[in-house]
């Protein structure tokens, strides 16, 4: 059991009108979206860009999201990201979705990070400085 929760990154974006479905309210999709968009900033604080042509990188293994409120339109989306405890290739990452201004949780991701060799496919060492910024 993770116990283990460490706020790492905060973002924020603006939920566009095109962002609704037919109900009216954000499409699942872009919970997924907006918990990627955190998770790659956060990557980029560390020089930590996502290509291919980079000889290591991450990759997502399992995603989740709990849709508790729905978002609409106007606003702008709170992303909080935290952190598990970092095993020796991979971190389990979570996350709060929240409207700026708000205190209640629209939403509740989570998304386990593997860090790879992209030339064989296989997981290494999570980088040091990624280890250190979960613990």
């Amino acid at each position: 059991m993770e116990h283990h929760r460490k706020l790492i990154f905060n973002s924020q974006m603006p939920i566009r009108w095109g962002d609704q479905d037919a109900m009216g309210h954000v499409n699942n999709l872009v919970y997924f979206r907006v918990m990627e968009q955190a998770r790659i900033e956060w990557l980029e604080r560390f020089g930590y860009a996502t290509s291919v042509t980079l000889a290591e990188s991450p990759v997502i293994v399992n995603a989740s999201c709990t849709f508790l409120i729905p978002f609409t339109y106007p606003g702008t989306i709170d992303c909080r990201m935290f952190s598990g405890h970092p095993g020796r290739s991979s971190v389990p990452t979570y996350y709060e979705l929240r409207l700026v201004g708000e205190d209640r949780i629209y939403a509740e991701g989570a998304a386990k990070l593997v860090w790879i060799d992209n030339a064989t496919g296989k997981s290494i060492a999570l980088p040091d400085v990624l280890r250190s910024s979960c613990l």
